[in-house]
């Protein structure tokens, strides 16, 4: 029988594509013909402020963006910015297999600003998987600060060796670690379950 209570699930880069990560922000500075320096210039002074939910998705672009005119709206922008989103559903399917078969709490860990997270959440059915949702944008905390994973473990009311981390960058995972939280570096479906059964979770 496991130990595992609580599993804490990354979303871009494990359940989903990244929502706005150097891929994804490429690809709109090359749609949209913008200076790539520029850009990022701007976007490092204000990510910080945009993952935590301090300014809004249109606040972020004013700022790196349209602090200049362009021949397109920001709407436009935006629109684009979401059709960046795309699932993985071999990951999604054993996050879904989860919660239906085994007695275990679901909540996401991760960075994202708050009109992303809340279009990934209702356009790719997390809201059906996950019981809660630590994402630094309604917590004001980003991995991998401390803070958030001890805020996680507040909420899920459980101690650290009765949960888990998937995510598939080795720093947020390095931190949960160090305070005694189980952790697997998400690869590929095929070890994400191996990884799971050895900490006694099985994947129906």
């Amino acid at each position: 029988m496991s130990g595992i209570k609580t599993i804490f699930w990354d979303v871009g880069g494990v359940l989903l594509s990244n929502a706005w990560d150097h891929t994804e922000r490429n690809s709109a500075l090359a749609n949209f013909g913008l200076n790539a320096t520029d850009f990022e210039a701007r976007h490092e002074m204000v990510v910080s402020s945009f993952e935590r939910g301090k300014i809004s998705l249109d606040q972020y672009l004013e700022r790196t963006v349209f602090y200049q005119p362009h021949p397109f709206t920001m709407q436009a922008f935006k629109d684009y910015m979401f059709t960046l989103s795309s699932p993985k559903p071999d990951i999604l399917q054993i996050a879904q297999a989860l919660k239906r078969s085994c007695d275990l709490d679901m909540a996401t860990l991760n960075n994202e600003s708050r009109e992303l997270n809340q279009y990934r959440i209702q356009k790719f059915g997390l809201i059906d998987i996950f019981d809660f949702f630590v994402s630094s944008c309604y917590v004001g905390l980003r991995k991998p600060e401390d803070g958030i994973y001890k805020l996680a473990l507040d909420l899920a009311q459980e101690p650290p060796e009765a949960c888990c981390f998937i995510d598939d960058r080795p720093i947020n995972l390095e931190t949960a670690a160090r305070l005694g939280i189980n952790t697997i570096r998400m690869v590929n479906a095929a070890q994400l379950k191996e990884d799971l059964q050895k900490l006694g979770v099985m994947v129906a």
